[in-house]
């Protein structure tokens, strides 16, 4: 009988884990960062202020016991790896050369944080507006895009993903790739108001608007929203409180889209561009969360349900940084011409909704409502 090699013990911690505390990323650069205040928010994205404050929302729940084999990631590393993976998009394998930590571990850290940031910070940067709120809103795009009674801008970006397995078509939109779709309303500071998260991509932006409970709750009155008033210098009839959408978007009562491009007259294409004013900054808000959440640049190697989690902290974040962070480019106000936009036309303009867009259609070519186009 042969006697059988005997099998080599598994080493309990790989040698390169095992000097994390020594040569791991953040043993080497977090303190030297802290002291240098644009390198740390080009590694984080968020000033160090900010960075300390959004670690004392989370700490309770990014704080776990050390036992007697092994020690606890801190929350501060937790924290930064989570940032990392966000603002660069690195696969957790480069991480884990990064920060000397396992693969495993780094995909457990970055789960669990996001889904700590969603949970513990939603209620705070992404609460159901009150109707002071919606007037602030309002007052924003009737200072800043000259579109009075407008309280939104909405629009939805494909997140792209790879391939789910047994998935089908699902996921597969029109711009020929793979997508989960993150349908937001944004406000005239570039913040989210209201987001639908993790719909198919296949699914056309304007059912995904009419499903969700915001296009539910829009369309029933439930969100507060003010009673219909006058456009500002108008004796005319009262006019509602609208969201703006692009051509994608079924026209409502409070849904504005813009006229079809093609037999415009100097009328309508006016209130085109009007609209477009509005529109853009939910366009922007876009550009913004994409650049500096650099994950959605490529598509995404998790599972959807991962997918999902990732998106709700990037959408928190997002508006947590831009409450207490704000930089000069990033307050630049960037026009996005219609033209440069993809749309997939959906739906018929009820009766309702053709009186209201008529209404602000009259308004815009009267004296009170007149802005000048561009030449």
């Amino acid at each position: 009988m042969i006697d059988e090699e005997p099998q080599r013990k598994r080493m309990w911690v790989h040698p390169i884990i095992s000097q994390r505390a020594i040569k791991g990323q953040f043993a080497v650069l977090y303190s030297d960062l802290r002291m240098h205040p644009q390198k740390f928010f080009n590694y984080c994205r968020m000033s160090v202020a900010t960075f300390d404050r959004l670690l004392g929302a989370l700490r309770a729940a990014l704080t776990f016991q050390d036992t007697n084999m092994r020690r606890s990631v801190s929350p501060e590393e937790r924290l930064i790896i989570t940032l990392r993976y966000l603002a660069t998009g690195n696969s957790f394998s480069s991480l884990h050369f990064d920060f000397h930590m396992g693969t495993s571990t780094i995909a457990g850290v970055v789960r669990a944080t996001c889904s700590a940031i969603w949970w513990r910070l939603k209620a705070s940067v992404l609460p159901p507006p009150t109707r002071q709120q919606w007037f602030d809103i309002a007052q924003g795009f009737l200072e800043r895009a000259q579109f009075p009674n407008c309280i939104g801008a909405l629009d939805g970006k494909h997140i792209r993903v790879k391939k789910p397995p047994n998935s089908g078509s699902q996921y597969y939109n029109y711009k020929q790739f793979f997508s989960v779709v993150l349908l937001a309303l944004a406000d005239t500071n570039y913040r989210f108001i209201i987001v639908d998260i993790g719909s198919y991509g296949r699914t056309a932006e304007a059912r995904i608007f009419m499903a969700s409970r915001m296009g539910r709750w829009l369309q029933s009155n439930q969100l507060d929203v003010p009673e219909p008033a006058n456009l500002p210098g108008s004796s005319g009839p009262p006019a509602p409180y609208v969201v703006v959408g692009d051509e994608g978007f079924a026209l409502s009562p409070h849904l504005m889209r813009p006229f079809p491009r093609r037999g415009l007259d100097a009328k309508r294409r006016h209130f085109n561009y009007r609209l477009s004013r509005a529109r853009r900054y939910v366009e922007c808000a876009f550009g913004f969360f994409s650049n500096k959440w650099r994950v959605f640049l490529s598509a995404i190697q998790l599972a959807p349900q991962n997918v999902n989690v990732v998106i709700q902290a990037c959408v928190v974040l997002h508006n947590y940084i831009r409450t207490y962070d704000t930089t000069p480019e990033e307050e630049a106000d960037v026009y996005i011409p219609p033209s440069q936009t993809e749309t997939l036309p959906l739906g018929r303009s009820g009766s309702v909704g053709l009186r209201v867009r008529e209404l602000f259609l009259d308004y815009f070519s009267s004296p009170e409502g007149s802005f000048p186009l561009p030449q």
